[in-house]
């Protein structure tokens, strides 16, 4: 069973022409809708995997549609308040997305799951699906996509999330095999990281157990911004992850690309098409 995370990155990204999405060394070209959606696509059809999750997706008809001819379904939820509505020629409203291929999996349920700061209800959310396996009637597998708070300054907040978030599947789940993916825009070294490291869940980082040193990639999102002095600053951290339980064992990940890869420009490019990487791994049931 191959597992793909990927953060799509928003149409409304290529109406900006200042600000938090302002990718300066990016070609316009390269931002455009019609030269992403062909590189995202090819990126799905190359992997190929059985489940996909993805964030920050504004286009789910446009998927639905293109990868229903491979065989896949989907569900999506959106962000309460969605940026991309404001934008001019957006297309609608962007959030969590998961597509599985329907020969292997059958959809059992899924919930939307409005992420909470001690109770109160947040911008952010999460899709929680059940899937069955469909040549095993004993094997189900339950699969969360989440995109928490972006932002330095919002450490407290992303924690009450990942936090509220994992006690929904404590309560949910059961012992059933757990993967849970995201754009965390947290690094390792926020509480909301060592929250999932330590879950009663018994979750562990697919990266990070895959890694000869055991420590996370390098990078999953590397970027050039025009910040408010109007200089350049560059961003390069690690803040997506894939989480599974201990009743799955990995026997693959997709390399990360090497900095010779990625270019001088950074993150998106014309061989990229978001500011953040796909993660990607093979999974089977212990």
């Amino acid at each position: 069973m191959t597992y793909k995370k990927r953060n799509s990155l928003a149409f409304w990204t290529e109406g900006l022409s200042g600000g938090d999405d302002n990718f300066v060394l990016c070609p316009p070209e390269a931002l455009s809708w019609e030269n992403r959606q062909l590189r995202i696509l090819e990126e799905i059809y190359r992997v190929s995997p059985t489940i996909l999750c993805m964030q920050e997706v504004d286009c789910f008809s446009f998927l639905k549609d293109k990868l229903a001819s491979l065989g896949y379904d989907g569900e999506w939820v959106q962000k309460p308040f969605s940026p991309c509505i404001e934008m001019k020629d957006n297309m609608g409203p962007d959030g969590c997305a998961l597509f599985y291929l329907k020969d292997r999996l059958q959809m059992i349920s899924a919930h939307p799951v409005n992420l909470k700061d001690n109770g109160r209800e947040t911008n952010q959310t999460a899709l929680v699906c059940k899937l069955k396996v469909k040549d095993d009637d004993h094997k189900a597998i339950f699969v969360a996509v989440a995109h928490l708070k972006a932002k330095s300054g919002f450490q407290n907040l992303r924690h009450q999330q990942g936090k509220h978030l994992l006690e929904y599947l404590l309560k949910h789940a059961g012992s059933e095999p757990i993967i849970v993916c995201g754009d965390f825009n947290a690094s390792p070294k926020e509480p909301v990281y060592a929250d999932f490291t330590n879950s009663e869940l018994g979750l562990r980082s697919v990266y990070k157990a895959t890694s000869a040193d055991q420590a996370e990639p390098k990078y999953t999102t590397w970027k050039i911004r025009l910040g408010q002095d109007n200089k350049n600053t560059e961003s390069c951290k690690t803040i997506d992850y894939i989480w599974i339980r201990k009743n799955l064992k990995i026997s693959a990940v997709l390399t990360i690309p090497e900095d010779a890869d990625i270019g001088p420009n950074r993150l998106p490019s014309f061989r990229y098409p978001s500011d953040h990487l796909a993660l990607a791994c093979k999974l089977n049931f212990t």
